[in-house]
């Protein structure tokens, strides 16, 4: 987050404009379109774990995320947790979250540094 205010910064700096507040880029974070994953290209301990999704169609990374966590094996919860930090980061804002694998999202952002 640190790298993407000064950068921000620095555009706007160099264009007299005045860069937007801290709040600003994290409430921008949370409404980036994030990246989409096609079903059938992912591994298939990560595919048995989107239970109830279509498995032809496209994945949102966030929500391919949750249901890693909520429902998946140790090798989907891995694969999940090396995904870009965005869909990480948004998964995060999602409900639907069971206590534990929400604790585990939050140590592997921590591990990350994403938050």
């Amino acid at each position: 987050m640190v790298t993407i205010a000064r950068a921000i910064a620095a555009t706007c700096a160099r264009h007299g404009r005045r860069p937007p507040a801290r709040a600003s880029l994290y409430n921008a974070l949370a409404r980036i379109e994030a990246h989409t994953y096609e079903a059938s290209s992912l591994p298939p301990h990560v595919r048995d774990a989107l239970y109830n999704l279509s498995p032809e169609g496209p994945v949102p990374g966030p929500q391919l995320v949750l249901y890693c966590f909520n429902h998946g094996s140790l090798a989907a919860t891995s694969f999940a947790a090396g995904l870009p930090w965005l869909d990480l980061y948004q998964a995060a804002t999602l409900r639907g979250w069971r206590p534990r694998s929400r604790g585990l999202l939050d140590a592997v952002m921590r591990a990350r540094g994403i938050r």
